[in-house]
């Protein structure tokens, strides 16, 4: 197995939207915010080659949207989907599996592309089957009222529509220790219905793609849960057991939304768990 970051684009978002009730003096330490109380954020994915398969979870928030959708997002930089598979020697064709942690925009925005005549949406990656589940597909097809604008037919129907849909299957735990993808999956609830957040051992060490569970290295601490979540007790909850493990087990994080830190270990301490160090991914793995 290879592990590979991809660098799908960056953007930003409301800093305190992002932090919840936890005051701008405190987050603005970690995630400082421009003029407009907009902050960096990163749509960084991953790319896993294991045998025949080459799996790219999640994909950024694509390129299909209108010019005032992207204007609430203040696009920035120049990282691109496209762009970051051919640094790495691959196509969007040779993606046999789109595994995606759950379907806000943001993270799955590039399954699906116009058509060659711009009339409709299909697949982006042609040769891909698509995963989620099923609890969470049912509650993304059908909305509550709060994420109603996170979750975007455009991006989601194409998927079942081709054929290429496809959903993990859950027991009643939370966690599965490996998945047909090659990789756990642990379930969290908080931020949104069934996220899914792999867990990957690559090279003696453990890796959590973690998703929005704990966006960015300013989120670690405990209560630094975002305004986005549906259920943030829940949250506290699931960080807390998330967190302890992640300490006691010598896990690794990779952020998924982190513009400026990709990978950090973590250590108890009496305040509880906080950061250790940070790294980029090469410094881990070196090639």
């Amino acid at each position: 197995m290879t592990i590979y970051p991809v660098e799908t684009g960056n953007f930003k978002l409301d800093g305190g939207a992002m932090f919840g009730v936890v005051p701008k003096v405190l987050w603005n330490k970690t995630n400082p915010a421009d003029a407009n109380n907009m902050i960096d954020l990163a749509a960084r994915c991953l790319l896993v080659e294991n045998g025949e398969k080459l799996i790219l979870i999640d994909n950024g928030l694509g390129n299909k949207q209108s010019e005032k959708f992207f204007s609430y997002y203040y696009l920035w930089g120049d990282h691109s989907l496209d762009g970051s598979l051919k640094k790495l020697g691959f196509h969007r064709n040779d993606i046999t599996d789109v595994f995606l942690t759950h379907l806000h925009f943001d993270h799955c925005g590039g399954s699906v592309q116009w058509n060659k005549d711009r009339t409709g949406y299909e697949p982006a990656f042609k040769n891909a089957r698509f995963w989620t589940n099923k609890n969470h597909w049912e509650w993304a097809t059908i909305p509550n009222a709060r994420e109603k604008a996170s979750f975007l037919e455009e991006n989601l129907l194409p998927m079942q529509e081709s054929g290429q849909l496809n959903f993990v299957e859950q027991d009643k735990t939370s966690f599965i220790e490996k998945s047909e993808l090659g990789f756990g999956i642990h379930f969290v609830d908080g931020h949104t219905e069934k996220q899914m957040l792999p867990h990957i051992h690559y090279k003696d060490k453990t890796i959590v793609f973690v998703a929005d569970l704990v966006p960015t290295v300013g989120h670690i601490p405990l209560s630094y849960v975002m305004g986005y979540d549906t259920r943030p007790l829940l949250t506290l909850e699931e960080k807390a057991k998330f967190l302890n493990d992640a300490a006691e087990n010598d896990w690794l994080l990779l952020f998924e939304h982190d513009a400026h830190n990709e990978i950090c270990s973590l250590k108890k301490t009496e305040k509880g768990v906080r950061l250790d160090e940070l790294y980029t991914f090469n410094e881990i793995f070196k090639p």
